[in-house]
């Protein structure tokens, strides 16, 4: 019996599999063979040599686990290196439902591009539905909520409903169960011949995901079951209602373009909070329904040409005449994201969703401070309290007492730590300042 269980731990480690006590004892079982228990298992492999005792590992009694309640109730997606033959760097995504560990989708690629991020997105999305969550680090071509504009990959699950959150900068423990699929993907990688090319690798990612999901008994499961019976074992999370707010003319779909589009001869242009850019001295207005997002612009000889984050065209003009200003969208005005007149509008507004809600006492200096960030609002409402709305471009502050809006400011840039004041009128255009 100890030759018996050595000799599938050495059939476990050289395919490329999990092969401790735990892995060991589960295969025996699945081959019929008789099986020590796991204790016995791991006295049999350091006596054998083939293993060492780790008495500074903590015990597993002294973990704690988050899970959501039902597949599709969160997915966890996250990118790691790889080298194929030759020095040549790739990058592979994986994506992973948080409470199965099902491997939802891989996608190979040649860099870490949002291209790619929304490719594997879609790939998952169409064989297993929409998720309700989906969990990433800050990492550019991931989620850029926190630096303070909207990526491509979050406009696009956050048009389809799907709530993008991310773990704290410099905590990848958040995303603990995608950074240990990594490490069981390079265990059983390591175990294959070297890929010489994308497509190759991608066949082998493939083949894992399956062995992964249907075959490998998952230690973080109950019962150390496989994620796809986990999956099948409970109902899947009713999915989001997609967003119906933006007209599709307006908002981009990544989806319609095919992964990987290059954007050659293309800059990113990020969209203001009044959904314009400016070029050579020249206001182009897009949409404020785009503010904060990210577009890509191109100045032929013949005018501007706007296009998104797939190379489709949005808008484009020839080159104003001299003196102008300020070119129009051609939408009628008002036809864009209308103001709300006062807080209870604001709270009320399906397309103005808040991403923070704040009070805020107004300082003897006339100021407030909201996320780390000094707003000056004027000496005039010193004492008043304010109901302060966060959104995705701006930062909005209403006054409690009567409801009205105190005062508006797009949303700083990172690392910038005070903001002038704006002295709002209703009947004028807001006159900035700037306070010493």
């Amino acid at each position: 019996m100890k030759q018996q269980a050595v000799q599938v731990r050495a059939a476990l480690e050289s395919s490329g599999l999990d092969h401790g006590p735990i892995s060991v004892h589960d295969k025996m079982v699945a081959l019929g063979l008789p099986a020590p228990s796991v204790a016995s298992l791991a006295r049999i492999f350091r006596n054998a040599g083939v293993a060492r005792k780790e008495p500074r590992k903590k015990p597993r009694s002294s973990y704690r686990r988050f899970v959501y309640p039902a597949p599709n109730a969160c997915w966890q997606l996250d990118a790691t290196e790889y080298v194929l033959a030759g020095g040549r760097k790739c990058v592979i995504f994986q994506l992973e439902d948080d409470h199965s560990r099902l491997a939802v989708a891989s996608h190979v690629a040649t860099g870490e591009t949002s291209a790619d991020a929304i490719a594997v997105v879609r790939k998952g999305i169409a064989a297993h539905g929409v998720p309700q969550r989906l969990l990433t680090d800050n990492g550019s071509a991931l989620n850029t909520s926190r630096r303070g504009w909207e990526g491509q990959l979050t406009a696009y699950v956050t048009s389809l409903g799907v709530a993008a959150i991310t773990g704290k900068p410099g905590k990848p423990t958040t995303q603990g169960k995608n950074e240990r699929f990594h490490q069981t993907l390079f265990r059983w990688l390591d175990k294959q011949p070297l890929a010489a090319t994308v497509t190759e690798l991608q066949e082998q990612v493939d083949r894992f995901d399956l062995i992964y999901n249907t075959e490998r008994p998952h230690q973080g499961l109950p019962g150390r079951l496989t994620p796809q019976a986990a999956w099948d074992a409970t109902e899947v999370a009713e999915p989001p209602r997609p967003l119906q707010d933006i007209p599709k003319s307006i908002i981009f779909d990544p989806a319609t373009a095919a992964p990987g589009t290059p954007l050659e001869g293309l800059r990113p242009r990020r969209v203001k909070a009044s959904g314009a850019i400016e070029i050579k001295g020249v206001s182009y207005q897009i949409a404020r329904e785009l503010a904060g997002h990210t577009i890509y612009i191109a100045t032929p000889a013949e005018g501007v040409k706007i296009c998104d984050n797939t190379g489709d065209l949005l808008l484009e003009h020839p080159w104003p005449a001299p003196g102008v200003k300020h070119v129009s969208n051609g939408r009628p005005p008002g036809a864009g994201a209308k103001r709300p007149r006062n807080i209870t509008e604001a709270l009320r507004s399906t397309d103005q969703q808040p991403d923070g809600e704040y009070r805020r006492t107004v300082r003897t200096d006339g100021r407030v401070s909201v996320r780390n960030v000094v707003y000056g609002i004027g000496k005039e409402h010193v004492g008043e309290e304010l109901h302060i709305l966060v959104d995705k471009a701006t930062v909005t502050f209403w006054s409690t007492r009567t409801g009205e809006l105190v005062g508006e400011h797009p949303l700083p840039e990172p690392g910038m730590k005070h903001v002038g004041y704006v002295r709002y009128n209703r009947a004028a255009r807001p006159e900035v300042s700037t306070m010493s």
